[in-house]
């Protein structure tokens, strides 16, 4: 009895030490992904700053105007400022008058974000930074940027803010060991207030990108075009042109509602999470068309949600026939979201085997659907004659499938 209490004893002792990480990759990269991550399948990304005050050309803006001297930025800036015009001289004019955090909130919610969980973007580098440009100098043998700079900063945001996610950037042209990730990835999963709930990516030196950190991000926009075994996200831009605000956009260069739920469908069937970006103006709006567009995307989360949120993907993430089709699954269940309104509302499922007791719905719609074994394999649909007034305006549907191998 006494030995089976010193062992139970033991076992428990074992069970409660938490792990420590090491500062390398092999040991940083074996700590699993916090479960909200994946759960959560859609965030809004912003990207507001001083570039906001010219509202020109991109949010890569100072680099672009002083970093590259584009011509085409400097008539800009002659035409719009006064002569001898610094990028500093820009900061009085981002006013934030309009800033209210609450109505960000509650349109993030609305567009489908409907967990909050708090994030922050941070950039490594900094383009005109003398203590930046002295270690890069040096071939980056010095780190005066980094111990003086960028470590305290992100060690404070992390202590003063406690955020449930980091998003780095600026990391491409420096290796580990000048920026000191490790070092600092080992803290937050170890020692930090929120070493237990922070998720990162992968942006932490100029090799790390889709090899090391949390989920991958690999590149803006990325799209791996098949299942992959690691987490990753997608992160795109309502404006494809720019990420911050930019006064001069056109509508032609704004993802419409169909393109975003395109995306979106794609990303979250082969096992990813979407990131979908606006760049509020200097005084803190976000302008109507971004808000048009987060609206509706979230109008169809409210629909079609079921199949995306806390969703895994499926053995098959789309038909081979279309790429119109896409799947995803939740326990038992296997959701087929389709993009085109079929011919003869008679959708073709050739990848489902149905069992005898298969059950067809769609969300969104009361009842179940007809359906029977294709001719050679697979299951045919029969779907209202035509889209159900309540669904007729949305760029995709959903039919949910109980009893399908």
């Amino acid at each position: 009895m006494a030995a089976r209490a010193l062992l139970w004893l033991a076992a428990a002792a074992l069970a409660g030490a938490e792990r420590r990480y090491r500062a390398d990759w092999a040991s940083l990269d074996a700590r699993p992904l916090p479960a909200w991550f994946d759960r959560a399948k859609v965030g809004v990304f912003v990207h507001w700053g001083v570039f906001a005050v010219p509202a020109w050309g991109s949010e890569w803006f100072w680099w672009h105007w002083r970093g590259e001297q584009r011509a085409d930025y400097e008539r800009f800036v002659r035409s719009r400022f006064p002569p001898a015009t610094t990028y500093a001289d820009f900061a009085p004019r981002f006013s934030a008058h309009d800033f209210q955090p609450r109505e960000w909130a509650r349109l993030f919610q609305r567009a489908g974000a409907s967990n909050i969980s708090y994030g922050l973007y941070h950039s490594l580098l900094e383009w005109f930074n003398p203590l930046y440009l002295a270690d890069k100098e040096s071939g980056f043998k010095t780190q005066s940027f980094v111990l003086q700079k960028t470590m305290p900063e992100l060690y404070d945001l992390v202590l003063r803010y406690k955020p449930d996610l980091i998003w780095s950037d600026g990391d491409w042209e420096a290796p580990e060991s000048y920026w000191n990730s490790t070092s600092f990835l080992a803290w937050l999963y170890n020692d930090s207030p929120v070493k237990d709930t922070v998720v990162v990516n992968d942006r932490w030196c100029n090799n790390c990108s889709c090899h090391h950190g949390g989920y991958y991000n690999c590149a803006d926009k990325y799209k791996p075009g098949a299942l992959l075994t690691h987490k990753w996200e997608m992160c795109s831009s309502i404006d494809k042109l720019s990420w911050g605000y930019r006064s001069n956009m056109h509508i032609s260069e704004l993802m419409d509602e169909a393109s975003i739920i395109e995306e979106l469908v794609q990303t979250v069937s082969f096992g990813g999470n979407y990131l979908l970006n606006v760049g509020p103006t200097k005084e803190g709006v976000i302008v109507p068309i971004f808000q048009e567009r987060l609206l509706a995307l979230g109008r169809w989360l409210d629909t079609n949600g079921e199949a995306i949120y806390e969703s895994k993907p499926w053995r098959v993430q789309m038909e081979n026939s279309t790429d119109s089709v896409w799947y995803t699954s939740k326990g038992p269940a296997v959701y087929a979201i389709f993009l085109t309104w079929p011919r003869d509302s008679l959708l073709k499922l050739l990848s489902p085997v149905a069992s005898p007791s298969l059950q067809v719905t769609m969300l969104g719609l009361a009842g179940a659907l007809e359906w029977q074994k294709g001719p050679d394999k697979g299951v045919l649909i029969t779907l209202p004659c035509a889209p159900p007034s309540a669904l007729s305006a949305q760029p995709g549907w959903t039919v949910k499938l109980e009893g399908v191998e």
